[in-house]
């Protein structure tokens, strides 16, 4: 479960005033906190609640000597970094000795592991510097004489952190550092002998295409990935991604044949340990694809049980949001419902609570509320629901 943090209800005029006493647009502030544009805009407005660690980036930015970050502090209850099973100052000394020991590798291997259990929820500029500070240091390693098994492991290693570096880049709208992240993911695959990273290399190709209107590469990339992996959980992602775009290319009968796959599949293994590693797939993953692919082909009503099965499933018993990312674009799928049922109001009331968000990829869900934009046009062009969902869709995209 992500870390919760303690928010000072001053901390969103703060910033605002802080900024603007300097003269310093979002777009320099973005570059100087490395922090993404989009979320200082909604941090200012109040739209979204800061981690204490993008608190104490802006707090430096700004050089506001602690006034921002003592608005922000973290749940005495909540994990810190200092929490986690190895001592990173530790690990990091033994990989610049060049000590390629078991437990090293074991180390490395938990460090991979629980950055792609972060990518649900950890800020993005944090995680993608993290990730990309570890991919130096395991490339320092493979520059090394070390033995063929050992070479293997740490390329998987190197792997796995350019899978989740490459997605946290393509959620920040960083396209061709994403794609070159992917490639490189899937040659290290492919050289390390690794088929499990190279189909999850093939469904970020998927993905990619899905959010850039590129359908049927949507559909080769997903055949591609399945053709390495076989009947693996992998699979069942590439066939979700695939009955994403089926829908969109208006084949009914592909979506249901690859849904029906999909799930035959995910019944035959057992619920994983960690659900919350990005690149494995759950039970309650499956409602997620079950509720784009119906939302699309005008099944509403399968649409809206699957979408409140994410709202449910994602919903931790203390309130805490475990999937932001899947349950906004859950209540993006209930308003393009309720505005298929003219019901304009709710639609852009529950629409625009997927924008408060506190973890997204941006472009899956412009994806997903250009979709519910075009539905209330349809319905009322120039009604007031309509310009008040266009323009927070415009600030969102800012």
């Amino acid at each position: 479960m992500p870390p919760r943090a303690i928010v000072d209800q001053r901390f969103a005029a703060a910033l605002r005033r802080l900024r603007k006493e300097q003269g310093m647009s979002l777009r320099e502030l973005a570059g100087r906190a490395y922090v993404a544009k989009s979320t200082i805009s909604e941090l200012e407005n109040a739209r979204k609640s800061p981690a204490p660690e993008t608190a104490q980036a802006l707090d430096q930015a700004l050089r506001a000597g602690g006034e921002l970050a003592g608005l922000v502090s973290r749940d005495a209850g909540s994990t810190t970094e200092q929490d986690r099973p190895w001592e990173a100052a530790e690990l990091l000394d033994r990989v610049r000795a060049s000590d390629v020991s078991a437990a090293t590798v074991e180390a490395l291997h938990a460090t991979a592991f629980e950055l792609c259990c972060e990518y649900g929820w950890r800020d993005e500029q944090r995680l993608r510097a993290e990730g990309i500070r570890w991919l130096r240091e395991v490339e320092r390693l493979l520059r090394r004489p070390v033995g063929l098994r050992q070479h293997q492991e740490l390329l998987t290693i190197a792997g796995w952190l350019a899978l989740v570096v490459g997605c946290v880049e393509y959620d920040l709208e960083l396209r061709p550092a994403a794609e070159a992240t992917r490639v490189a993911a899937l040659e290290l695959a492919q050289e390390g002998g690794n088929g499990e990273i190279a189909a999850w290399a093939w469904e970020m190709s998927a993905w990619f295409a899905l959010t850039q209107g590129r359908y049927r590469d949507v559909v080769t990339a997903a055949g591609a990935g399945q053709g390495v992996v076989g009947e693996h959980t992998a699979a069942v992602q590439l066939l979700g991604q695939q009955a994403k775009a089926l829908a969109r290319m208006g084949d009914v009968r592909g979506v249901r044949a690859a849904l029906e796959r999909g799930r035959w599949l995910l019944d035959r293994f057992s619920p994983p340990a960690r659900p919350d590693h990005h690149f494995v797939v759950d039970p309650d993953k499956w409602d997620f694809y079950a509720m784009d692919a119906y939302r699309i082909v005008g099944e509403d009503e399968l649409a809206r049980h699957h979408a409140e099965q994410v709202l449910l499933l994602g919903t931790a018993p203390d309130g805490t949001e475990k999937a932001p990312m899947r349950m906004a674009e859950a209540r993006l799928t209930l308003g393009k419902v309720a505005a298929r049922a003219d019901d304009l109001e709710q639609a852009v009331d529950v629409a625009l609570d997927a924008f408060n968000a506190r973890r997204r990829s941006l472009p899956q869900l412009l994806m997903v509320a250009k979709e519910v934009g075009e539905e209330l046009r349809r319905r009322d062009p120039r009604g007031r629901p309509v310009r008040e969902f266009r323009e927070a869709v415009r600030s969102l995209s800012a």
